[in-house]
């Protein structure tokens, strides 16, 4: 028998990790899961931050728990994980969204700045993910998205100057689509979500900077909203998206079109 579709996108009780969920796009992806009914467990390097997110998202309904967390850090993603399933009982949705950025022409890029943009962006997604799959595969069930973005779709013309950027959420794409094929037997689906432009704590400063340049090539018109991601994350967190996986769904007013 069918399932109603609002049934498909409700996430009451279901239980999500988001990194980097304190402010910016985890922040707003929080509140679109929680707006669904699922509690949140929201985990940055700054837990105060976290803190008072979790604060004023439990005002939805929902429970939540805020942790101090370096992605680069197996310990503490290890405890994130364990606290999460010895409080919730469950893990239903992995979000990876904590990520950096380093700007620098490629011939001066020091190479501690590059390690730092791989090891947040794109080691620390593996990492989580191998934590929470852990979780997971025993029960034949979850969903790991993963936040890459249009950087990691294609180059960018010489003024801007953040190669490590961009192949890190090359490699965010790459690593889905390869655990998607790996974790589809444990019924598993890994997606991942490419925002175009979305001023934000990170990105706000190169907005300003070329905001009409950039504005010319986004068929919108506009750059991302504080609403703007929240029907995709559901959509992948949720049973709406069961036959859907090792998908890029990119989020970005038609930029790459």
């Amino acid at each position: 028998m069918a399932v109603n579709t609002k049934k498909l996108f409700d996430l009451s009780g279901r239980v999500a990790i988001i990194t980097g969920g304190s402010m910016g796009l985890g922040r707003q992806m929080a509140e679109g899961l929680a707006e669904m009914g699922a509690n949140l467990v929201l985990c940055a390097r700054k837990k105060e931050r976290c803190e008072q997110a979790a604060e004023e998202l439990k005002q939805l309904g929902v429970k939540t728990l805020a942790f101090a967390c370096d992605v680069k850090n197996p310990d503490e993603i290890r405890d994130v994980v364990q606290q999460t399933a010895s409080r919730f009982g469950r893990i239903d949705i992995l979000i990876n969204n904590a990520g950096t950025a380093w700007g620098a022409p490629v011939e001066d890029m020091q190479l501690e700045h590059w390690n730092k943009v791989i090891e947040t962006n794109l080691t620390g997604t593996f990492l989580f993910s191998q934590a929470v799959g852990k979780f997971m595969v025993p029960l034949r069930r979850g969903k790991i998205i993963n936040i890459s973005s249009v950087a990691g779709l294609r180059g960018a013309p010489p003024e801007f100057q953040a190669i490590g950027y961009h192949a890190s959420k090359g490699g965010v794409i790459s690593f889905t689509k390869d655990l998607a094929c790996k974790w589809g037997v444990h019924n598993i689906q890994v997606n991942a979500i490419a925002p175009g432009w979305f001023p934000t704590h990170m990105s706000k400063v190169v907005i300003e900077r070329n905001r009409e340049i950039f504005l010319k090539k986004i068929p919108l018109g506009r750059f991302g909203g504080d609403q703007d991601l929240k029907g995709a994350a559901v959509f992948l967190a949720s049973d709406a998206s069961d036959f859907v996986t090792g998908h890029v769904l990119v989020v970005d007013g038609g930029q790459t079109a």
